[in-house]
């Protein structure tokens, strides 16, 4: 069996028909995911265990 070549290829220049239609249903599923994804992110993105930093524990490094 050899190896397809892209000028036997129906649609080498242009998708058409059922390939076009699942090239769209993919992008569009990845926008409408994305942006279910940046929905529920910024609005439950509350943190119950937050650690406190006390200006007092932080020291500056000397430069050489």
């Amino acid at each position: 069996m050899s190896e397809p070549r892209l000028e036997d290829i129906d649609d080498y220049d242009t998708l058409k028909g059922e390939k076009k239609k699942i090239v769209w249903a993919v992008i569009l599923a990845g926008l409408i995911m994305g942006v279910i994804y940046t929905f529920t992110s910024s609005r439950y993105d509350t943190v119950d265990d937050k650690m406190e930093v006390k200006e007092e524990t932080t020291h500056k490094i000397p430069m050489r």
